[in-house]
């Protein structure tokens, strides 16, 4: 199969297509004939780390894929060869070929095309656990969440929108700003031009979705209301900031993060089920919709991720490969 590997730490240019055999489906594993894989920010980190994954295989890069099932593994329940998935993996999705637990498939929903799926697993996994599962968003309350244009963000606003809560964003242009106010979200900050915290202090926030970090933290903390959970994802901004221990103490605050990637397969088979139950009936009545920004042949993933890195779009980069 073609595959794009990680050759060494560095740039884009480090990308590169190789022939690899394709993977063997283990017990409970399906192999996916891979349409289309999702680019997201933990790709561009595995390529410009130190530690890559080399001999253990996570040297292709890529979380989440759609495509149709070639084979089934030992032990394999639910799905058959041929059925159209879409799924959370592990690295290894850049690639014609990736083995997945089958837990972590998803049925590609009715009507979308297999391109389209690919674009649904990373964020709305980490969305649904960030957002609901550990900041338990109720209805009526109010999120914010940075980076509105990124993937992550255009799905954050759909889901609090669809599931009854106001949403607050901030982006890095007036024309990003207006868009995710098209998209749903209450009012949308030019964090490069304004004090989104002056912005945003007579409303207050209940649940805040950060990848930001960094100097935000401060801006944050106060925004929060009484009883309020911030949620870290990332940290472009810097993996060192300020906090009032005293707010925290005296707003009831929760401030925690979490990492998807490393967790193991039962965590993302059970994220996988209520993904299924309480999100995918969202995006067959289209509240929740891929926003898809460009696609990119397969042979072209150092230019799609050097897009990325740029920060010009608005929603999901995909390879397209098969």
């Amino acid at each position: 199969m073609k595959a794009i590997l990680i050759t060494r730490k560095g740039g884009p240019e480090v990308l590169e297509m190789h022939q690899l055999p394709a993977p063997v489906p283990a017990a409970g594993e399906v192999l996916i004939r891979v349409a289309a894989a999702g680019l997201n920010r933990s790709d561009v980190y595995s390529r410009s780390s130190a530690v890559y994954g080399g001999a253990s295989g996570l040297d292709i890069p890529g979380l989440e894929v759609s495509g149709h099932i070639e084979a089934c593994g030992p032990e394999v329940v639910r799905w058959k060869k041929g059925d159209a998935v879409c799924a959370l993996v592990t690295g290894g999705g850049y690639a014609e070929y990736v083995a997945v637990p089958e837990g972590q498939c998803l049925p590609v929903p009715n009507g979308m095309s297999l391109v389209e799926a690919a674009a649904l697993p990373e964020t709305i996994f980490t969305v649904w656990l960030n957002v609901f599962r550990t900041g338990k968003l109720q209805p009526g309350e109010r999120l914010l969440v940075h980076g509105g244009t990124s993937g992550i963000g255009v799905t954050a606003i759909q889901m609090a929108k669809a599931l009854g809560s106001p949403v607050y964003t901030t982006a890095g242009t007036d024309e990003k700003c207006r868009w995710c106010e098209s998209l749903g979200a209450k009012k949308a900050v030019n964090y490069k031009t304004a004090d989104f915290e002056e912005a945003f202090k007579e409303i207050g926030m209940d649940v805040i979705l950060d990848m930001t970090g960094g100097d935000f933290t401060e801006k944050n903390i106060r925004l929060l209301r009484t009883d309020g959970r911030m949620i870290f994802i990332n940290s472009m901004r810097g993996r060192k900031g300020v906090i009032d221990i005293s707010e925290i103490m005296s707003k009831r605050l929760v401030v925690t993060g979490s990492m998807l990637k490393p967790r193991d397969t039962a965590f993302k088979t059970q994220l996988a089920a209520e993904v299924e139950k309480f999100v995918w009936p969202l995006v067959a009545n289209g509240a929740v919709k891929p926003i898809i920004y460009t696609t990119f042949p397969l042979k072209q993933a150092g230019e799609a991720q050097q897009l990325m890195e740029s920060g010009g779009h608005i929603g999901k980069i995909l390879l397209q490969v098969n």
